[in-house]
């Protein structure tokens, strides 16, 4: 009879921490799904007015691929556009394309971010009389055309040091110079542009993954710093998108372009401080950190298929970037 009641009281035992259990990821899978609904779906319907902001956007890395994007989507959402690239022809093509298009006023700023930091004072001079209102923390390289071991890095001495200048110095720096005037006025927005590599470390793409975590370490910190002095910062960590980076690989339903990609992630402003900018790179992160978690990633095994992998495609690489450079002459 006792151990009758005895297995009775375990197994109600049981059952009641099976319900709880169960209730607890029920209620964190519709919590999640609600958010997404609201950053990816509502966004889309009911956008902020970037406007609000300031009168004037600043993005790096302005002449191509995501930069180019979101200083034409911001023009088209009523902004003036400060463009910052090491191209002056290409500044120059993409200040007249927002000018004739759009009718909003341009600037462009011409220099190198692989320099260092001697580049800072130049730009805070020619920044100094404007009302910044958003800056879009875009500009970024990696340090090969494909995967490679680190000691593989072509001519490592000076391409690392331009990564981490290109990839970390001028999210700093460029936030250095707008966020004070953003605080005075208590009112600004700061998007960095960070990556889906960084969402888990990232063999044979060791130096872009460690830099672009940075970012979003950077980001999320300095949201909870001076979001109560109403300056919001973003992070955003996309997927592949067909640009330069990326070879122009074909748009798909997983690949996005940089036009769309940036038109969906300014609508989650607002909406959300850490986002994937649209709703496929965020269905993508979901499934890859749920069926490629960091042990597999890290493992001998898949480094070993990564570098098959690369092997593999060295070839179209090779023909990817020449005729990119041939584009671009």
């Amino acid at each position: 009879m006792g151990d009758a009641a005895e297995l009775e009281l375990s197994v109600w035992v049981l059952s009641v921490i099976g319900a709880i259990t169960a209730l607890y990821y029920l209620l964190k899978w519709s919590w999640l799904c609600w958010r997404g609904f609201k950053v990816y779906v509502v966004s889309e319907f009911w956008p902020v007015d970037l406007r609000s902001y300031g009168q004037w956007a600043v993005v790096t890395g302005a002449t191509s691929g995501i930069g180019r994007a979101y200083a034409i989507e911001l023009a088209k959402r009523g902004l003036d556009i400060v463009l910052i690239s090491r191209c002056e022809d290409k500044l120059h093509a993409v200040a007249t394309e927002i000018e004739s298009s759009y009718g909003r006023q341009t600037r462009v700023i011409q220099t190198d971010f692989t320099e260092g930091h001697s580049i800072y004072p130049a730009i805070k001079d020619k920044l100094a009389d404007l009302e910044i209102g958003i800056l879009v923390n875009n500009v970024g390289m990696n340090y090969a055309g494909m995967l490679v071991h680190f000691l593989d890095v072509p001519d490592p001495e000076r391409r690392i040091t331009q990564v981490i200048n290109c990839n970390i110095l001028s999210v700093t720096q460029m936030t250095r110079l707008v966020l004070p005037r953003m605080v005075e006025r208590s009112k600004g927005l700061i998007i960095n542009i960070s990556s889906e590599a960084a969402s888990q470390p990232q063999p044979m793409l060791t130096v872009y993954s460690a830099t672009k975590i940075f970012v979003t370490y950077f980001s999320r910190c300095l949201n909870s710093e001076y979001r109560s002095h109403g300056v919001e910062v973003q992070c955003v960590t996309p997927f592949v998108v067909s640009t330069n980076m990326t070879h122009n690989i074909a748009v798909n339903l997983l690949v996005k372009s940089a036009p769309s990609f940036a038109r969906d992630a300014l609508n989650t402003v607002g909406y959300s401080c850490y986002t994937s900018g649209c709703l496929t790179h965020a269905l993508q992160h979901i499934a890859l950190s749920i069926l490629f978690p960091d042990w597999l990633r890290l493992s001998s095994f898949c480094v070993e298929q990564t570098e098959r992998f690369a092997r593999t495609k060295q070839n179209w690489i090779k023909e990817s970037v020449a005729q990119t450079a041939k584009k671009e002459e």
